[in-house]
């Protein structure tokens, strides 16, 4: 009679370990197909310009190749090529106009904050490109544009690794349209419109990388740096972010990739629900009686 309890009860007690697995399986999936349509690709939205800044965009030209003969002024006077600053290290390209009193310095001082909170350092990890669209502007105003932010900046080296460059209007126009830089020039206010933003380019001069505006988060642009070196900066977190993180062309910001964490996500509750059956089934067969011994 105890025999036939301790079967009856071994029997309830398999039964409810196998409903359990059977709803921890049955939740799993459910979790899988709400991912999937979490997932799923939203479209985006147009983007309106008003008509005052038509014409005046950043065009991305991901991949395509900067002129590197291109013949500069550096902040010193002297003449240099645009592949002086290639070769090791990727490169951060801002384009200012150094008499600008408006959009200009409201982007550098965004870069300088950015630049701030990395642990990377301008003329060590990367270097700094700002480059006059204004064929006007000289060397003693990139060098005291120069002065200025390296003073900002803070960083031992960095008077090596940020350069401000000038050059004449044919040379600025070869570089701008390699890299989608358009503006205008507004004579009636005596100034210029143009865009926002910054671009990031591997170390044989190709475009990796734009993100906009005069804010950038330290997030994106340690990734995007990490990206644009092809991954010889950076460290193993950096690699997994990166496994998360993906660059959004269209918004010009690394987001968070869905499916790659929904297959991390996956992985690691396969194993823990694999883990949970293996020690259930495992203790249910030693509940389980032994049959007794025929006399």
């Amino acid at each position: 009679m105890k025999d036939r309890k301790s079967m009856a009860l071994g029997n309830q007690q398999a039964g409810s370990t196998r409903q359990r697995v059977v709803f921890l399986l049955t939740v799993y999936c459910l979790l899988l197909a709400l991912f999937s349509i979490l997932a799923s690709p939203a479209r985006a939205h147009d983007d309106d310009r008003p008509p005052a800044l038509r014409g005046v965009a950043l065009e991305q030209k991901l991949g395509e190749q900067l002129p590197l003969g291109l013949g500069l002024q550096d902040e010193t006077g002297r003449t240099v090529h645009l592949g002086d600053y290639f070769g090791t290290r990727p490169v951060i390209l801002t384009f200012a106009y150094y008499q600008c009193q408006d959009l200009c310095p409201l982007l550098l001082d965004g870069v300088v904050r950015s630049l701030r909170s990395l642990s990377f350092d301008a003329g060590n990890e990367f270097n700094i490109l700002t480059v006059s669209f204004d064929p006007r502007d000289t060397p003693s105003l990139a060098a005291a544009k120069k002065d200025d932010f390296l003073q900002r900046y803070a960083r031992p080296g960095a008077k090596e690794g940020w350069h401000f460059l000038t050059g004449n209007q044919a040379t600025i126009q070869r570089l701008t349209e390699a890299v989608g830089f358009r503006y205008n020039y507004d004579t009636q206010k005596g100034r210029y419109a143009h865009a926002t933003g910054i671009m990031l380019l591997t170390p044989e001069g190709k475009i990796a990388r734009y993100f906009y505006g005069i804010e950038f988060s330290p997030r994106d642009l340690r990734l995007g740096l990490i990206e644009a070196s092809a991954n010889r900066i950076g460290s193993p977190i950096d690699q997994l972010l990166l496994f998360c993180y993906h660059y959004d062309p269209a918004t010009g910001k690394y987001g968070l990739l869905i499916t790659n964490v929904i297959r991390l996500a996956g992985i690691a509750t396969a194993l823990a629900l694999g883990t949970y059956i293996f020690v259930m089934l495992r203790w249910e067969s030693e509940q389980k009686p032994k049959s007794p011994k025929s006399a």
